[in-house]
């Protein structure tokens, strides 16, 4: 489907200047229905899977709306999770490249205050960040949000999920009632209307469809009426089909630490994340699952959001999403940009009713698979490993100052090395496995930006 460029709205010369250099040429279908009611200051309401091109479609009208002299807070963009609220983020200041001395906060919990403390006290345009830390600064009196003009709710439905309500409902009673609201939602439960309804005038709804072009994607459903049944086929799975990336998905966080624990008692290379690991854990599991330093990743709806990964080779449910559109979401991670994917998914007897809400909501007729013969297989094992380096953003620590440390004389060479991830405090790199005491001791021995890092490897 072709769809407008662009060039066609109401933009200002320097967002459309940037669009260009982007290589941002026509909208995506929620871009070209939605940023026209934005700009025109109407409140909307987006739905629309991850990957739809919701982020520039608000990011583009809250810098639209922005007086970059008037140096107050005037957008807040609320989401559930700290990784989304940083690609937010990252998008916002792409975007706003082109225009001067904008300035963009993230504030977000599993963060040390002092430092957001000391950023706010110098001011700022726009602010992304969770409910929970938003709502502490509040209400110590350090964010003003008298001239706010644009509201910003991300994955609100995912923000619910989470606990965050009386959080957004305190924020909410503190931000100017004559002002923008925007809210973006994978889904659309009956909480959510609630919410729009109150805190939302006259708002459109621009709904793109969110089923995933499944003709690029293989679905298998399997019968497993005990746990035993189930554990066994997802790893005789694992064993026939080799995944180098593979998420598991629960509905619970107990039941994450189950299967995870499962699979690592079988041999396999798996990580998980849930509610209970601190931000720090909870960044490292998602660094080595996205860097290939983990081949597993098992891991609840919530948890899994962020979760930027190239290539996922299959998706596993070992348990039924509740909703045929998170179902939809879940396996729409595997089979992108023209790939093919994997997605295998267990029921038991009384869930029946899942499967067919699914086959009906996805328009395909679902028969359910045999189980291929017992693998002889030993499970796939991660071909890299990940470094943590002590020392990140805030020591001015770069991507290309950790490749030229360890590829600088030649011994080890670009291609042995994978992604690196830089934070505020830390970085981390993925090397292949068979050269990781070698590269350790190139980052520790060796010197960047002049100076020595300690560094360690992290046991997957």
């Amino acid at each position: 489907m072709n769809t407008p460029a662009f060039s066609t709205l109401n933009l200002p010369s320097e967002l459309l200047g940037t669009l260009d250099s982007l290589g941002y040429a026509s909208m995506t279908p929620i871009q070209a229905e939605a940023l026209p009611k934005i700009l025109a200051g109407k409140d909307v309401i987006g739905q629309g899977k991850t990957g739809s091109g919701k982020t520039a479609a608000f990011s583009l009208g809250v810098l639209s709306n922005l007086k970059v002299k008037r140096f107050r807070v005037q957008s807040l963009v609320l989401c559930p999770t700290r990784e989304l609220a940083d690609q937010v983020a990252k998008e916002i200041r792409t975007l706003a490249r082109g225009i001067h001395n904008i300035k963009v906060l993230t504030l977000c919990g599993g963060m040390p205050m002092g430092p957001q403390i000391g950023s706010l006290e110098h001011g700022a345009h726009i602010l992304v960040g969770t409910p929970g830390r938003i709502l502490d600064h509040l209400e110590k009196g350090r964010i003003d949000l008298s001239e706010l003009n644009t509201l910003v709710l991300d994955e609100a439905d995912r923000m619910l999920d989470m606990g965050f309500k009386d959080a957004l409902d305190a924020i909410i009673n503190e931000a100017p009632k004559e002002r923008q609201t925007l809210l973006f939602s994978a889904t659309f439960p009956e909480q959510i209307q609630t919410i729009a309804a109150r805190v939302m005038k006259q708002p459109e709804v621009v709904k793109v469809e969110s089923k995933h072009d499944h003709s690029s994607i293989k679905q298998f459903f399997y019968q497993t009426n005990t746990l035993e049944e189930r554990d066994n086929a997802l790893e005789n799975l694992l064993l026939t089909h080799q995944p180098e990336s593979a998420v598991v998905f629960c509905n619970t966080k107990k039941e994450v630490q189950n299967v995870a624990d499962e699979l690592l008692h079988r041999g396999f290379s798996v990580i998980d994340i849930h509610g209970d690991l601190e931000q720090r854990e909870r960044d490292q599991a998602l660094v080595q699952f996205a860097n290939k330093s983990v081949s597993i990743l098992v891991a609840t709806d919530v948890a899994a959001r962020g979760l930027d990964v190239d290539n996922l080779d299959a998706v596993f449910n070992y348990e039924l999403s509740r909703d045929p559109e998170v179902h939809v979401h879940r396996i729409g991670r595997t089979g992108r940009a023209g790939n093919k994917g994997l997605a295998f998914s267990f029921y038991n007897e009384k869930e029946f009713y899942r499967v067919a809400r699914i086959d009906e909501y996805m328009d395909m007729p679902i028969e359910p698979s045999a189980l291929p013969a017992k693998s002889n297989n030993q499970p796939f094992q991660a071909k890299m490993v990940t470094i943590q380096i002590q020392g990140g953003k805030k020591q001015k620590l770069r991507p290309g100052d950790i490749l030229g440390a360890l590829t600088g004389d030649k011994t080890l060479s670009g291609n042995q090395i994978g992604k690196i991830n830089m934070f505020p405090m830390s970085a981390y790199v993925a090397v292949e496995k068979g050269i990781a005491k070698q590269a350790l001791t190139k980052i520790t021995n060796g010197k960047m930006k002049g100076r020595n890092f300690r560094a360690r490897i992290i046991k997957a």
